[in-house]
């Protein structure tokens, strides 16, 4: 199926906006560095930061819990719950970049929960606001508010990401489907019913190693595509954005770090473009493909890459 640089929704053409900038705002941004604790705490914000201290105390005890088994659940961890978020949540249901039957759909989908990086819902809103005001001042993690806030510090504070985009409107088609609306309300649930599972099989060692390193290590590449694929790397493609590829984060982010590629057809199943960027996502939508179990499979034309080629690679920051 052929696509153009297609919006998360059909109205993201006409809707796209920057704000202009005001000594206000750069003033409120220059402000927000040094009142992460001064301002008002919503539960939710409680909620992810207790979340993330969780995953990141875990990582610390990991080494005084040593096991190959244990190290071998990390891996599970990373691979099953990083594949979910990068085929289910980014590229199925942000960007419906390709079609699976229901009840695959939904298995991808919580395998992604299982990631420790929030339900379905949470997460697609937000990334298509993302694509919707790349790099204005309605950006949820935009990288000109720094480098920190693009990576973590914005993920708790949901009263201004509400007040940058607004409600969660965005994501019409998954609050209509049970499955999702039922994450939603139940998210932590599952999470601890995790957790209980991997201590009984493991103990501690299963714990730390698998919510522990496995989630931390996923969480981290997750957020360097906000953060570091918008600061450093290589322009192929002609965006107005700042979105850059960088090679060697590719095989830990199963593909998504081939950042501007994904920002200049943003609805193409397949991110790494040529034959030798790896793209690990990309690879297993092709299988299910070819087994008939992935359906309208969204993938730029040659007439649309050459429009959007420049005429040399831009590299460095």
């Amino acid at each position: 199926m052929e696509i153009g640089k297609m919006s998360v929704t059909s109205t993201v053409e006409e809707n796209h906006r920057k704000d202009p900038s005001s000594p206000e705002k750069a003033a409120e941004k220059r402000k927000r560095k040094w009142v992460f604790w001064e301002r008002k705490w919503r539960r939710l914000d409680y909620f992810k930061l207790t979340a993330s201290l969780f995953v990141h105390s875990m990582a610390l005890l990991a080494p005084f819990y040593f096991s190959w088994s244990a190290l071998w659940v990390a891996f599970l961890f990373y691979t099953i719950g990083g594949l979910g978020i990068t085929v289910s949540y980014h590229r199925n249901l942000a960007h419906r970049s390709f079609k699976v039957p229901k009840w695959l759909e939904y298995l991808l989908a919580y395998c992604a929960l299982l990631a420790i990086q929030g339900d379905p819902i949470d997460w697609v809103s937000t990334h298509r606001y993302h694509h919707q005001f790349t790099d204005s001042e309605r950006d949820p993690h935009s990288p000109k508010e720094g480098f920190w806030f693009s990576h973590l510090l914005w993920i708790y504070d949901s009263a201004y990401l509400v007040k940058k985009c607004g409600r969660r409107t965005n994501v019409e088609d998954l609050k209509r489907q049970w499955f999702y609306r039922f994450l939603q309300k139940t998210v932590l649930f599952h999470i601890l019913g995790l957790g209980i599972i991997l201590f009984y099989l493991g103990g501690m060692s299963f714990v730390t190693w698998g919510m522990g390193i496995g989630a931390a290590l996923e969480v981290h590449v997750t957020c360097f595509i906000n953060s570091l694929c918008h600061i450093w790397g290589t322009r192929t493609w002609k965006t107005n954005d700042t979105s850059r590829n960088v090679w060697w984060l590719s095989v830990f982010s199963f593909g998504e770090s081939w950042h501007n590629n994904h920002h200049a057809f943003e609805s193409s199943a397949r991110q790494g473009l040529e034959w030798w960027q790896i793209d690990i996502s990309w690879y297993i939508i092709r299988f299910l493909e070819i087994i008939g179990l992935a359906y309208d499979v969204k993938l730029p034309t040659e007439s649309q890459r050459r429009r959007m080629a420049m005429k040399t690679t831009q590299t460095g920051i």
